[in-house]
């Protein structure tokens, strides 16, 4: 978050911080920025994208809002929308009386 783009990217650039997640990455390409009015916004969405996966920024950053859309869907198995529904289970079963 920075009020100066230029003389942020600047700072990244030369390796200012070497605790900097940027700094061993050196050169480093802006491909994206946000604007906000508010200082509390712009610090909200910088720690929401930060725990994104990497396609998911570049997603963003490349405005395929599509391919962002698929990248957010939860995919962890024990999600509801991955469970099957078990209506109709009962009568697939196997008969048992003879």
């Amino acid at each position: 978050m920075t009020n100066n783009i230029l003389k942020r990217l600047e700072e990244h650039q030369i390796g200012l911080n070497k605790t900097c997640f940027t700094y061993h990455r050196r050169p480093v390409n802006l491909i994206f920025h946000q604007e906000f009015n508010e200082v509390s916004q712009a610090i909200y969405f910088e720690k929401r994208i930060k725990n994104w996966s990497a396609k998911k920024k570049h997603a963003l950053a490349h405005g395929d809002f599509n391919l962002l859309k698929l990248l957010a869907q939860c995919r962890n198995v024990s999600h509801s929308n991955n469970h099957n529904k078990k209506v109709g289970l009962d009568s697939a079963r196997p008969d048992n009386t003879n």
